[in-house]
């Protein structure tokens, strides 16, 4: 448990794992770690992870300088020992370290120096869009953590947050603060995710019935022309149908 900006104590439950969770809310390398890994796997797997690394190298806490200067192979391999940090512990091993060696180059190492001095929710969602492997959504997601849980409320934050940031939702990680809520969180992602589904085999379904009708338009319309053809050599003296 560690001091949020606001001056109030961080508990967090995310990783539903006690020392995971101490991990990261003490650890702001740990939490972007924990948001980068939370990729197609449980997100207690993901925000787990950081807390493993650690224990893997042999400390307390992650360091962004040794992460980035670590030889690449030996990274990796604290990644893929069993059990594996992630489903693709390869390429997520590069990802971290990546995320890492670009902290040493922007911020000097240090992790709370991307949010500490962000002036707007904009500002902010600017530079974790621009962290390796934080796309759009997850800069996003992860702004609504910092906002919802650790205090970073610079101005506008929750609208920069887009819908990750309304009060009340179950949406992602950064709304779970116990079993119930993570249990919440993961039912609105697989509802998304049958939304999505439904909606994609809906628009196969769409082009699939034009592509259809249009065929269907070809076939009568070249026999149409056919027929009036064949109508009007008919007519002709001494005429008869085209052959076959």
């Amino acid at each position: 448990m560690t001091t949020s900006d606001s001056g109030k104590d961080i508990t967090l439950r995310i990783a539903q794992n006690p020392e995971a969770d101490e991990l990261l809310g003490r650890s702001p390398l740990a939490a972007l770690v924990g948001m980068l890994l939370d990729q197609q796997v449980p997100m207690e797997w993901a925000f787990t992870g950081p807390y493993t690394l650690a224990e893997r190298m042999g400390s307390d806490d992650l360091d962004a300088g040794r992460i980035a200067a670590y030889d690449p192979d030996a990274f990796t391999e604290l990644f893929t020992t069993k059990p594996a940090l992630h489903r693709y512990p390869g390429s997520m091993a590069q990802r971290v370290q990546q995320l890492c060696q670009f902290l040493v180059a922007e911020y000097d190492g240090d992790a709370s120096a991307v949010w500490r001095d962000a002036a707007t929710g904009d500002d902010l969602l600017g530079r974790l869009n621009a962290l390796p492997g934080f796309g759009t959504q997850k800069a996003r997601i992860f702004l609504a953590l910092l906002g919802k849980q650790f205090g970073v409320r610079p101005t506008g934050w929750r609208k920069a947050a887009g819908p990750y940031g309304e009060a009340g939702s179950h949406r992602s990680v950064a709304d779970i603060t116990g079993p119930e809520s993570l249990a919440e969180v993961r039912a609105y992602k697989q509802e998304a995710k049958a939304a999505a589904k439904a909606a994609k085999t809906a628009g196969k379904t769409r082009t699939t019935a034009k592509t259809t009708a249009r065929t269907t338009a070809r076939t009568t319309a070249k026999t149409t022309k056919t027929a009036a053809k064949t109508a009007k050599a008919a007519k002709k003296p001494g005429g008869s149908p085209p052959d076959k």
